[in-house]
């Protein structure tokens, strides 16, 4: 029968008219010529494969980069990333548009959730990121998107905004993710972790309610991120350790943030067609072969450099220099 098979589809490949010799077409022809006991189409086409006639090569599928492979340290699951995104556009029924700053930690899976009035300020985000941190303690990083109310006016060269100057001084290393890496409706690999958390919350929280008012919201968005600690206190026994919030720590905003403990600020970002790249509104040379692909700019304040790393999702731990350039932020008074 297989050896029937065969050679029915090299017929059918030589002679058909439509051009058609495939499983589907291998069984009705064998069935219009009246042969007993004919293969459903599965079991054809498995023949056809463990044979090696099937044109179409199957897509490879490669193992998948760990958790937060652009950045090493995280990798290798030596530093903690909070990841923080805003959900915008929802509205209590006649309340106010409600938006909500929503975080969530990519190793110890340790969420946060604040429902606010729109809209939310950066001195917002700020009051509460502290906040968070001196309960649950610093992570080694910080991610974001590139809203300006989390980076700061985008008009303007050399801006470091109040989000990345109190990150700063608190030693953490602000990222911000790539600018547009959605497909359609799959959201950025690299916010994969908070987004999949807005939705959540979405689900839970604020979709399963009706809210009559903004503190209303607030009651059942704690209770929910308070449930999900508990469910989640052993995952983040085996995750890195958060370093404490000084006790009389206040940020300076007029401090030159070079002169951070942390002082680096790292921004994950595709070249250009001609190789290039732009960070804090200045455009550096990467390298003319490495155009429209992805690299992790390091800007090192108090080093004056800015050195930038070649990512590959195939190869994740391979991530070279491909260019360094000095760059010095300058010393001048912070206005919003």
């Amino acid at each position: 029968m297989e050896a029937l098979l065969t050679e029915t589809r090299q017929r059918l490949r030589d002679e058909s008219v439509l051009g058609e010799y495939g499983a589907a077409a291998v069984r009705r022809t064998l069935l219009a010529e009246g042969v007993d006991d004919v293969p459903s189409e599965r079991t054809i086409g498995r023949v056809f494969e463990r044979r090696g006639l099937l044109d179409a090569a199957h897509r490879p599928r490669r193992k998948a980069p760990p958790k937060g492979w652009y950045l090493p340290e995280v990798a290798a699951g030596r530093a903690e990333l909070d990841s923080f995104d805003l959900v915008e556009g929802l509205k209590i029924k006649g309340g106010p548009l409600v938006e909500v700053l929503n975080g969530v930690s990519l190793h110890g899976g340790l969420v946060c959730s604040w429902p606010c009035e729109a809209a939310i300020r950066a001195t917002d985000i700020v009051e509460r990121l502290v906040g968070h941190w001196r309960t649950h303690g610093l992570p080694d990083y910080a991610q974001f998107d590139n809203g300006t109310v989390f980076h700061g006016p985008h008009i303007h060269p050399d801006v470091v905004g109040r989000v990345s100057r109190a990150c700063l001084a608190l030693g953490v290393v602000p990222v911000f993710a790539p600018v547009s890496e959605h497909v359609g409706d799959v959201p950025s690999p690299f916010q994969a972790a908070v987004e999949g958390y807005n939705g959540l919350w979405q689900s839970k929280v604020w979709g399963r309610f009706e809210h009559t008012c903004i503190e209303e919201l607030r009651q059942r968005s704690s209770a929910y991120v308070t449930a999900h600690h508990q469910r989640t206190a052993r995952r983040r026994e085996a995750a890195p350790e958060r370093a404490c919030v000084p006790a009389h720590w206040a940020l300076d905003l007029q401090a030159h943030p070079g002169d951070s403990p942390a002082a680096r600020i790292v921004y994950i970002r595709r070249t250009d067609t001609k190789g290039h790249v732009r960070v804090l509104g200045r455009w550096f040379e990467v390298a003319p072969a490495w155009s429209s692909r992805l690299v992790r700019c390091e800007v090192d304040l108090s080093g004056g450099r800015v050195r930038v790393h070649r990512l590959r999702r195939r190869a994740p731990s391979d991530q070279p220099i491909l260019a360094e350039h000095p760059y010095e932020l300058p010393r001048r008074a912070f206005s919003e």
